[in-house]
């Protein structure tokens, strides 16, 4: 059927129960999230004022209706869509967005930790009531890459017990934070750009890759308030992103340029086993594990893979989700993965079977520039939607 009778068909439905104000927003209400149609002023003062026309339109659609009216309801998929909503970051810049890269969900405290780079800052949300408390005093710099300059601070987190860790590539530090009172502690200047932070709770130690070192910097947690580093694990190529096996005492992290994914020994400092991922040039980026099945979850920029460590890194299933991929998570007690594509602008929820099959169980739309999740135990999405300048919420799929 013609696009603009149905266009017609849904003034009149809306006409019909809201009245003219309906006609506005049930005239928009199917846009797409990744680029939403403004209303012009010109647009809306048309809509007001020319009520002949819209009579004759509403005639020639109830005409049109009573030969079938069944396309006239929302596809079920539709109604099942996932609500989403954004969160506006303090401190964001009128113009160019905050930049964010990882962000993490403290389940402890309920709150989802977000290092907004630019803006100098680490914005903490309460999942209950999406107040934002932002914690300042992080240090920033320019610099200038292809022509462009860009703006650099807070851009990484990982949550302990008790605690969080913040990394700032605005000055190259550590920062320990109390996760109940969110006050900033002591840091921990590094000889290199801090990217990925993990904890590694039972050798009480944080990781850090230093990507320009082709290096992992290990410190010592065991006392938050005075961090100091150990030791630096220098590896074949450009660390990227950790996921920790605590309980086998395994660290994986990928070495971008060289697309292998490799596993470190926690005790012994060195790396034990090296995979293909098979990510192509861009390599691969993001990481997540399922400790109970020994499944390991390595995010190309286009797909996931899935591996099998508990068989020498066995590729087990592949899950196409679209351009822009970066971090992932994975909720292990749902047994449900995200991955968000930024360029995309969608977010796949797959869900993992005993067997290695990877399943889409949704693929929600999202926006442009919307990555890396942090995902609650209740399967509610938090994304860093850098170019907006806000954290995009997504409700879980039914």
């Amino acid at each position: 059927m013609p696009s603009e009778i149905l266009l017609v068909a849904a003034v009149v439905v809306a006409s019909s129960r809201n009245g003219l104000a309906g006609v506005v927003q049930v005239r928009f209400s199917h846009s797409s999230a990744a680029c939403p149609r403004m209303v012009g002023a010109r647009e809306v003062s048309g809509m007001a004022t020319n009520r002949r026309s819209m009579r004759v339109g509403m005639v020639a659609a109830l005409g049109t209706l009573a030969v079938g009216s069944a396309w006239a309801a929302p596809p079920a998929a539709e109604k099942e869509r996932p609500a989403t909503r954004s969160i506006a970051l303090p401190g964001a810049p009128a113009t160019g967005g905050v930049g964010m890269d990882f962000i993490a969900y403290d389940r402890a405290h309920g709150r989802v930790w977000v290092p907004a780079g630019n803006t100098g800052s680490v914005d903490v949300i309460d999942v209950a009531t999406d107040k934002v408390t932002r914690i300042e005093g992080f240090a920033i710099k320019e610099f200038e890459r292809d022509g462009r300059k860009r703006t650099m601070g807070p851009s990484s987190v990982a949550v302990g017990d008790g605690v969080v860790f913040v990394g700032s590539r605005g000055d190259d530090s550590i920062c320990a934070l109390d996760a109940a009172s969110l006050k900033k502690g002591p840091c921990i200047k590094l000889d290199s750009m801090p990217d990925a932070i993990a904890l590694v709770p039972s050798a009480r130690e944080v990781w850090v890759t230093t990507q320009a070192n082709n290096s992992i910097v290990v410190l010592d947690a065991s006392s938050p308030t005075a961090l100091t580093v150990k030791t630096s694990i220098v590896v074949a190529g450009s660390p990227e992103c950790f996921v920790v096996d605590d309980a086998r005492g395994v660290v994986y992290t990928n070495l971008e340029d060289k697309d292998r994914t490799v596993a470190v020994d926690v005790k012994t400092r060195k790396v034990t086993k090296t995979w293909l991922p098979e990510c192509g040039e861009v390599g691969p980026r993001g990481l997540a594990l399922d400790t109970k099945l020994n499944f390991l979850f390595v995010a190309c920029t286009t797909k996931v893979q899935l591996l099998d460590a508990g068989h020498d890194g066995k590729r087990l299933a592949s899950l196409d989700v679209g351009e822009g991929i970066d971090a992932l998570d994975y909720v292990e007690s749902r047994h449900e993965l995200y991955a968000a594509a930024g360029r995309g602008a969608k977010m796949v929820v797959a869900t993992v079977g005993a067997e290695g099959a990877l399943t889409a169980k949704a693929t929600i739309p999202t926006a442009v520039s919307a990555r890396n999740p942090a995902v609650t135990e209740k399967g509610v999405a938090y994304l860093a939607d850098s170019r907006d300048g806000t954290i995009l919420v997504v409700e879980p799929p039914r």
